[in-house]
């Protein structure tokens, strides 16, 4: 059984969310919360495996309570178009995925069970977004482990920072499946990454990507 938080300012929004949620055998809520404290607290009590977070809300946002929750805990960013902006936000922050309001039911479910099983979701629209934002960071930290990365690695941290998933990607390569999912895993071992999403952040802000016009990335 998979345990879910629920943390939205909107009352009609976090009911519609647990009644979605709990209509599946395998999902439960655990608890709703309408600040970003509540949320931090209430993740601090029951241990929920994924976070539904909402952005804005009051006396502390989904990003700054992001940052505060239990790294046990999964946090699934859920927002508007027009927050865009907070994307590269909430992912520096913990979040191992990042939903739009309008995204269908079923695929908010099945992000959830993604999130839950300790991989990152990361759309290639959302992908976009986050490269947009990146190019209004003005400095990039320094990316530890980056000298140990191998160049067939390099080649597909650079495809992941593209949104490529790893069909995709082996395909690309003309890798088999077990082969980049390797290469992967040397990664977040390397880079000392939790998730794809920290991957896709290190390839910014390394350089190892740079944005494009068309909100596109090429290799740095």
């Amino acid at each position: 059984m998979i345990r879910v938080l629920i943390a939205d300012d909107q009352a009609l929004i976090r009911g519609s969310f647990r009644v979605l949620v709990e209509s599946e055998p395998d999902l439960t809520v655990v608890g709703e919360a309408g600040t970003g404290a509540e949320a931090v607290e209430l993740t601090a009590r029951e241990s929920p495996d994924v976070v539904v977070m909402d952005v804005r809300m009051p006396e502390m946002d989904g990003i700054e309570a992001t940052r505060r929750i239990d790294g046990r805990a999964r946090v699934l960013v859920v927002t508007m178009f027009d927050l865009d902006a907070y994307v590269y936000a909430a992912l520096r922050a913990g979040a191992s995925g990042f939903l739009l309001k309008d995204t269908p039911p079923a695929d908010l479910l099945a992000a959830v069970r993604v999130v839950a099983s300790g991989e990152a979701l990361l759309a290639p629209v959302v992908t976009r977004r986050l490269i947009e934002e990146f190019t209004r960071v003005p400095a990039r930290p320094v990316v530890r482990g980056l000298d140990e990365v191998t160049g067939r690695e390099r080649e597909v941290l650079t495809l992941i920072a593209r949104g490529l998933s790893n069909t995709e990607i082996a395909a690309h390569l003309h890798l088999s499946l077990a082969t980049v999912k390797t290469h992967i895993g040397r990664l977040l071992a390397k880079l000392a990454a939790r998730d794809r999403a920290q991957l896709v952040i290190a390839a910014y802000e390394s350089g190892l990507v740079t944005p494009a016009r068309g909100g596109d990335v090429r290799p740095g």
